[in-house]
């Protein structure tokens, strides 16, 4: 079915999931009378790659069971919704799915106008922060290094900018930053957050620079950002920042696929190498279906002159761009300077570019 709004693109519209017409009419009626339009999923394949950035999202009762067999993640302001006499066990299925209310029709139409019309003075069209996932084809592959250049690049462009350690295995993206002295939240501190985040709180609760904001791990004991932790964080990210930058694992968990359902676009970094791009197979089978725009960027140097249209055409990816060897990062890394901090060079040229294809933008003083 396809999606019904007139918003414009930068306003997410919210999300109504249902395929019963009767319930479906009704819904978006009281979207009407709250002045939003929405979009419409007829199921969660439908729903998934909107899921995450919906300011609001409604399941219709015939839709909620699928949606559990479909494993999508727990998010703030999640209504499940139905006619009378059809919500039997109602409240149940709702804590499973971890919705928020239970709205049973016609009762709960005045309530549900004053949401849908929430959604439509939440703020200018061009609300929200832009959201980037970054993902590595294979270990090694430089996803952490394009994280931190592109966090730097929007930060010089005087954009607020976040950036999220996705990845618990990763080491801690504070040390691709040099920040690992200063003081602030890492991630085991937030981990029992499961509801909406005040923005301002997190950012000052967070390491930061400037412009520039980082949640990160540390390096003391393994845990696991549970997905509700990760959707209240991008979603006070949206609110308070104008871009976001996501290091994803490339074994996705819940939270991992939860930013990657927010990502505005994602970027597989790949070396030009034929092992790494028999990898990053693997890696762009289990992303794909959880982000609608995503790309390949290639590393070089190539051993076997390996191309880069060649590796992007073998993992079915269009090509967003390369980048030449620069053994000067690596260099820099260990003396604490943080990638693309110079503004030059292929990594900051790249950066500077995509930065400036997502939000019109320029980094100053990249060439």
């Amino acid at each position: 079915m396809p999606a019904r709004t007139a918003v414009p693109s930068r306003r997410n519209p919210p999300l109504v999931v249902t395929s019963d017409a009767d319930l479906l009419d009704d819904l978006l009626r009281l979207a009407a009378a709250g002045g939003v339009e929405v979009e419409v999923a007829a199921d969660p394949a439908a729903a998934r790659t909107r899921w995450q950035p919906a300011p609001l999202v409604l399941v219709g009762t015939d839709q909620a069971q699928p949606c559990l067999r479909a494993r999508l993640p727990r998010r703030p302001r999640l209504v499940l919704v139905g006619l009378a006499g059809g919500v039997e066990s109602g409240w149940q299925v709702a804590d499973l799915l971890g919705a928020e209310h239970l709205a049973v029709l016609p009762a709960a139409e005045p309530w549900l106008v004053d949401r849908f019309a929430e959604c439509g003075t939440e703020g200018p069209p061009t609300a929200g922060a832009r959201i980037v996932g970054v993902v590595g084809g294979r270990g090694g592959a430089g996803a952490s290094i394009l994280a931190g250049g592109l966090a730097v690049c929007a930060a010089r462009a005087r954009l607020r900018t976040l950036l999220i350690d996705a990845d618990p295995l990763g080491g801690g993206l504070d040390l691709v930053l040099g920040w690992e002295q200063l003081e602030g939240l890492r991630w085991p501190a937030l981990t029992a957050t499961d509801g909406r985040v005040d923005a301002p709180a997190l950012v000052r609760a967070l390491p930061s620079r400037g412009d520039l904001v980082v949640l990160s791990w540390d390096r003391g004991d393994l845990i696991n950002v549970p997905a509700e932790a990760m959707a209240a964080t991008l979603d006070a990210a949206r609110r308070g920042r104008d871009f976001v930058v996501v290091d994803l694992p490339r074994q996705l968990d819940d939270a991992a696929v939860t930013a990657l359902q927010a990502a505005d676009r994602a970027f597989v970094v790949v070396p030009a190498e034929l092992r790494a791009t028999a990898a990053a197979a693997r890696v762009v089978a289990a992303a794909a279906p959880h982000c609608h725009d995503l790309s390949v960027i290639v590393r070089g140097p190539a051993p076997g002159h390996l191309r880069a249209a060649e590796v992007a055409r073998a993992l079915g990816l269009p090509l967003a761009g390369t980048l030449r060897p620069e053994p000067g990062i690596c260099r820099g890394l260990e003396r604490g300077e943080a990638p693309a901090a110079g503004g030059r060079g292929s990594l900051a040229g790249l950066c500077q570019r995509i930065v400036t294809d997502l939000t019109g933008r320029p980094a100053a003083g990249v060439a």
